[in-house]
């Protein structure tokens, strides 16, 4: 016969949870299950010393719960807990054989106020590591994706945002020089990964990859989302420069004026984003002297000499164009080396000219072949 075995408000409450759970949170009523029975087999172990094994009938109609210990009948006990010998089975019931289960209630009485609020203290610790499975799950497909957060805690320096329930933090290195937040703000970051520990499934946010930019491109420019125009590749020093390189699949499209926009209202508002970094859109070329050329506006290139078998180039520029070319702290000609992927040497007009002649004076002494080149090489400077 069945028995009582909890409180019947302890009982309301599991069906109020299962309710919850089904309705808003999508968890099924199996794994709810599976968690009642793990803290009531804690709650057992507690209360007794022992974990016997429990089977519990849920009776939603009433929105009660019966509650059975269960013992496997054996040949030789090893664990009387849990089993129990044939010889005593059939005391019980002569038709018990070797394999049945045995089940006894468990009485109301043995389960009493402190062990029902450890039971639901289990469950309810249950229900939380499902629900962040469940948002990691969700998650895991946003990974490197650009989501919008909100700050609910900052810690020193370290600022923590919640996604789907989950926590991330916003380290001192994935915020940008400019960045100032507080606690409530909707900021907008991008999941580089999601790594999985002993605390849980922890969210790798930042605000400074190259890919930050390229989700926000994608967010502003239907040109791009669309595929119409393609990020050839981006690179990045965040809270300095950003060069993007574009290609339009479409002839009849700019691919550049679609990332600006009419009068840079698409860029524009990306560069307030990420607090008036300079963003250089370049556009892509299949020729590697050409890409190079464009790669380092936007100074302009009077000449560029590579060395296919070395992947280097030589690139002239005028005296009053160097310092544009090279960048502050050399970052323009950085990040021009890593978008096209050539070593690049960058060397002002009156030094390339005062090589050239001196080269052809060499040349001129000592009855070159070359002469008539390094004077055509001079020639092409002039």
């Amino acid at each position: 016969m069945a028995k009582k075995n909890t409180t019947m408000a302890l009982q309301a409450e599991f069906y109020d949870a299962l309710s919850d759970l089904e309705a808003e949170k999508g968890i099924t009523k199996e794994v709810f299950i599976d968690a009642l029975e793990d803290a009531l087999e804690s709650a057992y172990k507690k209360q007794y010393g022992v974990a016997k094994q429990i089977k519990i009938i849920l009776m939603p109609e009433t929105k009660t719960f019966n509650i059975y210990t269960c013992q496997r009948v054996v040949e030789a006990v090893e664990d009387k807990e849990t089993e129990i010998s044939l010889e005593d089975a059939r005391l019980i019931d002569k038709k018990y054989k070797v394999g049945d289960d045995i089940y006894g209630a468990v009485d109301a009485n043995d389960f009493g106020r402190i062990v029902a609020q450890m039971a639901k203290q289990i469950v309810t610790q249950k229900l939380r590591a499902v629900e962040s499975e469940k948002a990691y799950s969700e998650l895991s497909e946003k990974e490197e994706e650009l989501v919008t957060c909100v700050v609910h805690r900052i810690d020193g320096k370290n600022v923590c945002v919640e996604i789907q329930k989950l926590e991330a933090v916003l380290y001192p290195k994935d915020q940008l020089p400019g960045d100032k937040f507080k606690v409530g703000d909707k900021i907008k970051v991008f999941v580089r990964g999601i790594k999985v520990g002993s605390r849980g499934p922890q969210v790798l946010v930042t605000r400074t990859a190259p890919g930050f930019i390229k989700k926000l491109f994608e967010l502003e420019v239907p040109e791009i989302a669309s595929g119409v125009v393609t990020i050839k590749n981006i690179v990045r020093e965040a809270g300095l420069r950003t060069k993007m390189a574009v290609y339009a699949n479409d002839s009849s499209v700019d691919a550049v004026g679609a990332c600006v926009g009419n009068r840079g209202s698409r860029v524009n508002g990306i560069i307030s984003e990420v607090g008036g970094e300079k963003i250089d859109i370049i556009p892509w070329h299949e020729d590697p002297l050409e890409f190079i050329a464009r790669a380092l506006l936007p100074a302009k290139v009077v000449m560029v000499e590579a060395k296919e078998d070395e992947h280097s180039a030589k690139v002239v520029v005028m005296d009053d164009q160097l310092s544009l070319a090279i960048g502050r702290e050399g970052v323009n000609a950085r990040l021009a080396a890593k978008l096209t992927g050539w070593k690049i040497d960058i060397k002002p007009y009156s030094t390339m000219k005062n090589e050239v002649k001196a080269a052809t004076e060499r040349a001129e002494q000592m009855g070159s072949d070359n002469f008539d080149v390094l004077e055509e090489d001079l020639g092409e400077l002039d």
